[in-house]
């Protein structure tokens, strides 16, 4: 099994470029810290998720995981940069929203959760008060900044950062040479640290040396997650040809993993243990699919032996949803494979406890700052993804 830090790779050649970089995204940092370049603070509880890398840390589904935990209880707002729409300014998404108008992660959690405010804006700081002021958005009682790690003209009241197990950042090396968006010096700044895609077979003294490697402060909190997958789901229903409802849905079928996402290789490694053979199929993150990308995905499908299947992720789907020219087998076999986090070491509670607790404390005009304990998620047969007992005493 491949360990941590297994999938960096350093262009050494580059580093001088690195250290370069390092000066400029230091220098802003520096501004920042002197009150030079201004943080601007919200009467409404915000809790930011990133990274310091480049590529998937698994932002998406963590966001995912918050509203699961609090759109019971609060109005939950999800305020994201929308990386690669084809819109300007700040959109908020409705249910005729396209994924080319507000990107395609912003897109499928408002498909996942209509009821939940989705908006997008580059200028974040325009966002949070468009979201709180304008009529349409104006009860909303948290909002969750996706992919907002760098994006310092807010003060978050909770600072979520994500590490790749695959790629800890105490082993990389800034851009170009490496992916680090910048030095480790970055992570002082998160109250809460998050392990994301780890093996599900960690060893005791495995958790305990990550622990001690990643060397955070003591006012810093560390979790570790792992991806959970829920059944395939045909991305066109009408047509779908079933898989089977008992067992591994997957078991014995010939599977194209077609992917556009960042990190595919977890995925690839877990699909592996339930199917037959595994063929992948990969693209640039958030790739917007063309006619010569259906014609290459019928090829290498139909090439397939029986029984075959094409998995692709919920992000992608959203991309695949409108190509035109891929073969009615190729539309009759495709399917999406739902992802969640759950939190390793029976630290749930712990996580739930903090988030609740904040936004409770913080909330303008939700149930919550009544005092009211009503803590369970809408997904209630997901033990990963809701506290068992959560109290309301302040940490």
């Amino acid at each position: 099994m491949r360990t941590e830090g297994d999938y960096i790779k350093i262009n050494e050649w580059l580093l001088p470029l690195s250290w370069l970089y390092g000066l400029g995204v230091g220098f802003r940092n520096w501004l920042f810290d002197l009150g030079v370049l201004k943080k601007r603070s919200f009467a409404i509880p915000i809790i930011a998720v990133g990274n310091i890398t480049v590529g998937g840390s698994g932002k998406t589904p963590h966001v995912e995981y918050l509203i699961r935990l609090l759109r019971d209880v609060v109005r939950v707002g999800v305020l994201s940069r929308g990386y690669k729409r084809k819109s300007k300014g700040y959109v908020l998404a409705d249910d005729k929203t396209t994924a080319r108008e507000i990107g395609d992660e912003p897109y499928q959690m408002k498909q996942k959760f209509p009821d939940v405010y989705v908006a997008v804006d580059k200028n974040r700081c325009q966002g949070v008060d468009r979201m709180t002021h304008d009529k349409a958005t104006h009860d909303v009682d948290v909002i969750l900044l996706d992919d907002a790690y760098q994006h310092r003209y807010i003060k978050p009241g909770i600072n979520i950062l994500l590490v790749d197990y695959h790629r800890l950042i105490i082993y990389d090396k800034l851009l170009p040479a490496g992916r680090l968006r910048e030095s480790l010096n970055g992570k002082s700044r998160a109250d809460i640290v998050i392990i994301t895609k780890c093996p599900k077979d960690l060893k005791p003294m495995e958790f305990r040396v990550l622990t001690k490697a990643m060397n955070l402060y003591p006012y810093q909190e560390l979790y570790f997650t792992c991806i959970d997958y829920d059944a395939p789901v045909p991305v066109f229903p009408k047509e779908a040809e079933p898989l089977a409802d008992s067992g591994s849905p997957l078991c014995g079928k010939n599977v194209l993993l077609l992917t556009g996402i960042a990190s595919p290789l977890q995925m690839e490694a877990d699909l592996k243990k339930q199917c037959r053979t595994i063929t992948p199929l990969t693209f640039a993150d958030h790739h917007f699919f063309k006619a010569k990308d259906a014609q290459r995905i019928n090829e290498i499908f139909l090439s397939l032996p029986e029984p075959r299947v094409i998995v692709t992720t919920d992000k992608d789907s959203t991309r695949l949803e409108n190509l035109e020219g891929l073969d009615e087998d190729v539309r009759r076999h495709l399917y999406r494979l739902p992802i969640r986090i759950r939190f390793m070491l029976d630290e749930a509670e712990t996580f739930n406890h903090k988030i609740i607790s904040y936004v409770r404390k913080n909330s303008r005009n939700s149930i919550l700052a009544k005092g009211k304990d009503d803590s369970k998620p809408a997904d209630r047969h997901h033990s990963g993804n809701r506290p068992r007992t959560i109290s309301f005493r302040d940490n």
